[in-house]
């Protein structure tokens, strides 16, 4: 269902990501992908928002898959 363009990040949540959680999402991606359980766990690991996380896997180009809360 996506329409190919780019998801737009917001960018309140977009300039509080820093290089050391987008490193940690890139390690943690498979394929450029990121389960949602991984992807909190690296936000709490990491101490921000889950929305800085999201964030951070979209400037990344991680797609968040097996969303459980719809966080991402």
């Amino acid at each position: 269902m996506s329409s190919g363009a780019p998801k737009e990040t917001d960018p309140r949540w977009a300039e509080q990501v820093t290089p050391a959680l987008t490193e940690a999402i890139l390690d943690k991606a498979v394929d450029d992908r990121i389960t949602c359980a991984v992807l909190r766990k690296v936000a709490e690991d990491s101490g921000v928002p889950y929305k800085v996380a999201g964030a951070a896997a979209d400037l990344a180009g991680v797609r968040v898959k097996s969303c459980d809360l719809g966080c991402f």
